[in-house]
């Protein structure tokens, strides 16, 4: 039976990039298994219980904006995410930032995250996400409506030399057509929620 909420053709937005169909984030042809595909239209199926994930499923770059509660600012950033998959229930995800100047030149590196969302058989969200500044969060999320996810932590663990972080949330939404937004909100550095980052997004890829 067809769930008439789930897309049942793949179609690319209309402002995504022109050759985004066929890109697809860097593959290992010669693995004894299925590499992790950005692109649903190359690779294994998506597993069914991933559904509810399938616009994510892609290369994403863009622009945003990131303040901290301590320092001044607020600073520009360009940020890619990848979403991807094996055919197993659950979607692997990677975001990496750059800093960038007032005239929107590179600066240098910056933020890097690494995690799995896992999708329940009830359509809601565990997320797990590693930092590369030494916090480890587990985030949990209702269902989904295939155009936007909230999720917020349930457990924060840090390193002793990484910031003081204590509890965050996430929405992330599709706008524009087929762009991908999202804002993160974080209690931190001994401040209570506020608005840490936000950004958005084109497809590149998938």
């Amino acid at each position: 039976m067809t769930d008439p909420d789930v897309p049942t053709t793949i179609t690319g937005p209309a402002n995504a990039a022109a050759d985004s169909p066929q890109r697809n984030r860097p593959q290992w042809t010669d693995l004894p298994v299925p590499d992790d595909t950005a692109n649903l239209r190359q690779g294994p199926d998506l597993h069914e219980q991933c559904i509810g994930l399938l616009p994510l499923i892609g290369v994403w770059r863009g622009t945003g904006e990131v303040v901290y509660p301590t320092i001044s600012g607020p600073f520009h950033f360009g940020q890619q995410l990848v979403f991807a998959h094996d055919g197993r229930p659950f979607v692997s995800y990677e975001a990496r930032a750059w800093l960038l100047d007032e005239d929107g030149a590179v600066i240098r590196p910056a933020a890097r995250e690494t995690g799995f969302w896992r999708p329940q058989p009830d359509g809601s969200l565990e997320v797990l996400i590693a930092h590369a500044t030494g916090i480890i969060e587990a985030w949990f999320g209702e269902k989904g409506d295939l155009r936007s996810w909230q999720i917020e932590t349930d457990a924060v663990v840090r390193t002793p030399s990484a910031k003081d972080v204590t509890a965050a949330k996430r929405l992330y939404g599709l706008v524009n057509q087929g762009d991908l937004a999202y804002v993160d909100e974080r209690a931190m550095e001994g401040q209570e929620m506020q608005p840490h980052m936000s950004a958005l997004l084109h497809r590149i890829a998938g």
